[in-house]
């Protein structure tokens, strides 16, 4: 519907029940060992575990058995860094549905062969510029894929937001919750969900600080450019905040936060030590905001960190385990 802008709870909710065959509802867990060094009860709710390893395949799932018949006859096809290409080509192979992804020429490997694995077809071009953004629109025209967006859809928002419903079934008088932000997609559901459920609870976005255009516009209330530029946490670029999430972002997320790449490159160590969880460090930019001081939280708050992704190239991690990774 045209006067459609924000997603409501009940259409959380009824995105939660028809994507549950399709998903896995992950655990809130209590990471006691984190609470000295981040200064407050901390809870971390670990999509690493989903299906397709990352909360991707919440609203790629809602936004998929949404199609008509048609649009399902058509195939789809997405821009993403690798998460959202991964959770698209899992629920296209699950339902029939053929899928071609538009991935930077630089995606890590583990993503380019999780989306092979599924049966998704990939076209790569440059991870700087518009022209995966072309290499979309030039798909759309010539074959008739759907476009699934990987944030910018209310429909995805929906799904998206089912892990927010999560968090505050699991943990009703939660404080704080920080969830990491690129297209805010996930961002704008989780703080529906939350905002519309609880009287207290805190949503914050987290970005990386050298790409921090999305806190520059919330900051402002209005839309700021700014050229993203290379980060550990590849799976939050964004230059610019999206036209559906944007408002919703406005209307519910309470602060942003950044996080700087040595400390996200320790968070990502300290999850992995601490909580014994493999998160890509895209997930770890709220550990690291809140353990640098960026956003200081009280030794009383129960705080959700989301950690969004597992999907990183092993090697990688490991130089980041052994201390060798540097930015």
């Amino acid at each position: 519907m045209a006067d459609r802008i924000y997603v409501t709870l009940d259409e959380i909710k009824a995105a939660a029940e028809r994507i549950r065959p399709y998903v896995v509802r992950t655990p809130l867990l209590r990471c006691e060992e984190l609470d000295a060094v981040l200064g407050c009860e901390v809870y971390l709710k670990p999509e690493m575990l989903q299906n397709s390893g990352s909360f991707k395949i919440r609203g790629a799932a809602n936004r998929a058995l949404l199609l008509t018949d048609e649009e399902r006859a058509r195939g789809i096809i997405c821009i993403s860094a690798g998460n959202h290409a991964k959770a698209c080509a899992c629920i296209g192979k699950q339902l029939g549905i053929k899928t071609v992804m538009v991935m930077p020429d630089d995606a890590p490997k583990c993503k380019i062969d999780g989306v092979r694995a599924f049966g998704g077809e990939i076209w790569f071009g440059p991870r700087k510029g518009n022209r995966r953004v072309e290499m979309v629109d030039e798909g759309i025209a010539k074959y008739g894929y759907v476009n699934i967006d990987p944030s910018d859809d209310l429909d995805l928002i929906a799904g998206a937001g089912t892990v927010g419903l999560e968090i505050i079934e699991d943990l009703p008088d939660v404080d704080k919750v920080f969830v990491p932000c690129g297209g805010a997609g996930l961002l704008s559901g989780v703080a529906t969900a939350v905002k519309n459920l609880s009287d207290k609870a805190e949503v914050v976005g987290v970005q990386a600080a050298v790409n921090d255009g999305y806190t520059r516009s919330f900051n402002a209330k209005d839309v700021v450019v700014k050229p993203t530029t290379d980060s550990v946490a590849d799976g939050l670029n964004c230059s610019r905040p999206g036209t559906v999430t944007f408002p919703i972002v406005l209307k519910y997320v309470d602060a942003f936060a950044g996080a700087r790449e040595e400390d996200i490159i320790t968070g990502t160590r300290l999850v992995a030590e601490s909580a014994k969880l493999v998160a890509e460090p895209s997930s770890c930019v709220g550990i690291a905001a809140v353990m640098n001081g960026d956003y200081k939280c009280r030794p009383t708050d129960k705080v959700v960190f989301v950690l969004t992704a597992g999907n990183w190239d092993i090697d990688q991690l490991g130089r980041i385990y052994k201390g060798e990774y540097t930015v």
